[in-house]
């Protein structure tokens, strides 16, 4: 398997340790903010292939973030709507799984000795549905966020998935 690579607007070609040190410099920096570390992915069926974007936002909130992505490409159109939400979720849980119990550990460790004055951090799996009358990937909704919450993130969906369905979503076109 090959490794993951990440990339933003400054930085191409990171790998994740790179992208962690981005994060914990990035709470550092303040170590008393409230700060919610973002996953998600959202997908694009082109002619050839779909493209799969899965973000990694850091927000210190109302204060910033800081944010990267990475490219997936399945070299086929995924046109079954469940396939390609299962997928995407896939994709969140993979990255997901990079941050394990000793990196959660180093990231709460910045903001504990803060939190009587306000600090925080949560971890967020950002899924691209919605459960809205209208919304065709209502009835996946109680399935994708059963996995998210499994890896004990606090999954969101539409209007709250930001990370997933505006972040990762300008990546696709």
């Amino acid at each position: 398997m090959r490794p993951y690579e990440f990339q933003n607007l400054s930085y191409k070609n990171m790998d994740f340790t790179q992208v962690f040190s981005h994060i914990v410099a990035f709470m550092k920096n303040e170590p008393k903010g409230e700060y919610k570390l973002m996953l998600g992915t959202d997908s694009q069926v082109h002619p050839r292939h779909t493209l799969f974007i899965t973000g990694v936002v850091i927000q210190r909130v109302g204060k910033g973030a800081w944010a990267c992505f990475r490219k997936e490409v399945v070299d086929r159109q995924m046109t079954t709507l469940h396939e390609r939400i299962s997928y995407e979720t896939s994709l969140t849980e993979q990255v997901a799984s990079l941050f394990t119990e000793q990196h959660k550990h180093q990231l709460i460790d910045i903001v504990l000795p803060h939190i009587y004055k306000g600090a925080t951090f949560t971890m967020e799996g950002h899924i691209d549905i919605g459960s809205g009358e209208r919304n065709r990937t209502r009835v996946y909704v109680n399935e994708m966020v059963a996995r998210i919450e499994s890896l004990g993130m606090e999954p969101k969906i539409k209007p709250d998935s930001i990370v997933a369905s505006s972040y990762a979503n300008r990546y696709t076109k």
